[in-house]
Parts: structure tokens; sequence; C-alpha cells
């Protein structure tokens, strides 16, 4: 008999999410988390309206929106400056709810106490030194100064970008090219709305600046550029963070009076994956399987997706590594359409040259005109509209 059902190698919102759900239906869960005390990401901020409806789904949405989660209804798209309308995401998505935005840290422990109150093991300042793949696969780890191995029906990789997990059970990664960052900070006594994010485009620039508010005078802030350009990092490149936000079409008054409320860092857009993030009871949820290019905010909701897709099977089929199977499948699926919705996106609006600005000077018009040539993968979901030829012509603006 195995120690446990599930091992869980990471205790963020994806692996206290799945820990906490299966926990809920019976099985012994163990999550490992290397963090004694979260810190800030900076980034995975903002869950779209199609991630609000996964956390129903999954039975965390009351612990995320009773512990510091916040409903901005609106979304407002600016293109240099200029807005094309404030929509009402939950009156025009698919999932029709609101988005959700929430300080990281707080966010993911209170779903790791939630899981531990669903009967989920937790293993906090713990550190995994080794996965072993198989039948009856098995976690190394390294707990004061001792060393232990654990074995479980089903390991779970919910470690991160950066993901060991990955590596030690024999996947392969695949990697877009490095084209562009995204940087962010959390402001405080901003007169920034608080009832919608602000999304501002200036596509000739390969320019983008967000705002995401949290309630009460704070906001998350984005900018973002191309990778030939330097990221931005720490207080002194605050200054530059604001001037470049306000050039591409931030308000400035949105930082006038308001501080910083956290560290300024960057982060590389390159989407990486896994594909078919299965094998040998070796399991990979959120960015361990598929990062996502932050620039479009999806890596939380596609988290929460994998977590209630890989929940769904294991209840369904007692044969794990079947189930294990069913999830990737599924898993590949809903990323090739949020992967191919990102590069359409990319190539509109942040790719730099005279191809791209020719291919913008037909596309954008008919974009702003008539919204519904964008399929609504960003806010609804993968799913929910095709990102096939017919869709990526009319996106272009080809026909």
């Amino acid at each position: 008999m195995p120690d446990y059902d599930i091992i869980t190698v990471g205790g963020g919102l994806g692996g206290a999410a799945i820990a906490k759900a299966m926990a809920e239906r019976g099985a012994q869960v163990l999550v490992v988390e290397r963090e004694a005390k979260f810190k800030d990401r900076v980034r995975g901020e903002w869950l779209a309206p199609w991630g609000v409806a996964e956390a129903r789904e999954l039975g965390v949405y009351e612990t995320l929106i009773s512990d510091g989660g916040y409903h901005a209804a609106g979304w407002d798209t600016r293109l240099a400056g200029n807005s094309i309308g404030i929509r009402d995401l939950a009156a025009t998505t698919t999932p029709a709810v609101h988005p959700m935005t929430f300080f990281h840290p707080r966010a993911q422990q209170a779903l790791l106490e939630a899981a531990e109150k669903a009967g989920a093991k937790v293993r906090n300042g713990a550190r995994v030194v080794g996965v072993q793949p198989g039948a009856t696969p098995s976690v190394t780890l390294e707990s004061n100064g001792r060393s232990e191995s654990l074995t479980a029906r089903m390991i779970v990789g919910a470690d991160g970008r950066g993901s060991m997990v990955r590596k030690w059970g024999g996947f392969e990664s695949k990697e877009d090219p490095d084209q562009q960052w995204l940087a962010g900070i959390l402001i405080e006594n901003t007169a920034a709305p608080m009832d919608y994010s602000v999304a501002v485009f200036n596509p000739f620039a390969s320019r983008i600046a967000l705002m995401f508010p949290q309630g009460d005078g704070r906001a998350r802030f984005y900018f973002g550029a191309r990778s030939s350009e330097p990221g931005m990092s720490g207080d002194r490149e605050v200054p530059r963070f604001i001037q470049e936000s306000v050039k591409t079409g931030m308000p400035a008054e949105y930082f006038e009076g308001a501080s910083p409320a956290g560290a300024l860092a960057t982060f590389s857009g390159a989407d990486s994956w896994v594909d078919h993030p299965y094998l040998d009871g070796v399991v990979l949820i959120g960015d361990a399987a598929a990062q996502s290019d932050q620039t479009w905010g999806q890596g939380m909701a596609l988290t929460l997706r994998d977590a209630r897709i890989l929940r769904d099977a294991l209840a369904a089929d007692d044969d794990w590594n079947a189930a294990g199977h069913a999830y990737a499948e599924s898993h590949d699926r809903q990323f090739l359409d949020l992967h191919t919705a990102e590069s359409w996106s990319t190539a509109i609006f942040m790719e730099p040259g005279p191809e791209a600005d020719a291919r913008r000077a037909k596309a954008l018009p008919q974009l702003a005109m008539d919204q519904t040539r964008v399929p609504d993968i960003f806010f609804s979901g993968p799913g929910s509209a095709p990102v096939d030829e017919a869709a990526r012509r009319r996106f272009f603006g080809e026909e």
C-alpha cells in the first residue's frame, strides 16, 4: 500500500486546490510546500471569468472571495489611450460571472489552510529533492536536516514555471521564442477606478499597460514591451515604469499621490509547456504543465481548470493511470486553444516591424468596429469559441 493516494509537490493555488478537492472526496493527500511563508509573486492576481467559474466548480470560490478576493465588473480596452468601451464581463461572457482579483500570497495561504481543513496533510518548509515515476511513484523530501521517501498512487507536480517535477518525471519541455516581457507592481492610494480593469494597447509601439483593481485604492499595474528592451526591477525603476505606462496611454492621474506597496519585477512572456502532462504516475498541473504568456492574464484560470479536470478524471475512473491520460488529453486541447489565441493577439498588439504594422492597419479598424471578430477565449475560456482557420482570417481582417 502506498503511503498516500496523492502527494502534491507545491502548495500554491493549483496544488492546494487539487489537494482540497481530492481530500473532500476521501483521498489521503499530502501537500509538500517548500515555502514557510508565501511572498509577493507580482503576477497571477487577475482571474478571468472562466477561471472564476472553475473556482466555483472546484469549491474554492468562497475561500478566495472571503479572504481578499475582489470583483471588478468591467473591462475597459483602450487603443493608444482611447477607450473603445467598457464591457460588463458578467453580462457578455459564457460563464456570466465577474472576474476576480486578489493578493496572491494571501490567496495561497487561504487555499492551503482550506486544503488542510478538508483533511489534507501539509508539510511547509519541506523540500522535495527527487521524484521516482512508476506504478507506485515516490518522492524524496528533506526537512529539518532529515531525508525520507514516500509513495503515492499519483504524484502531482504543482511546482510552477521552474518545475523540477517536470524534469524528474521525464517530461520534454517546449518553449516559444522570448519575444516580450511584462513588469508588474502593486500600487496603493491610487485614483484608478475600482469597478473596472483597464487594458491599454499601443500596438504600433509594441506596448501594453494594465491595471487590475483590488479594492480600497489598491491595484496591480503592469507594463509590457518587447524583449529587445531592458526590463524593470527594483525601486529605482519605478519612475520609469510609471513613465512608460503613461506614455502607453495609462492615465497619469492613476499614479498621482499613489505609492508602491510591493516589489517591481519583470517576467518573460514566452509560453512554455509539456505535451501530454501525465507519465508513469506523475501528473503536472498549472505552470508546471503549461506556462502561458502572462501578458494575456490566463495563468490562474488555466491552473484552476487543470485542477478541476484532474479532479473529475480521478473521481470518474478508479484506474488512475487511465484517468491521468484522460486529464492530459483534455489539458492539451485547452492549452492549444489558449496558445493559438495568444499568438494571434501577440501578432496584432505586440509584434514590431513593417509587416506587423501592415497587419495591424488591416485588422485594427475592423476589430474596433466589431469586437466579435476576437474569439472570446481570454474571458470565456478555451472551447468557448473556435480558433480555426476561419476564425483566424476574421481576426486578422482577411475577410
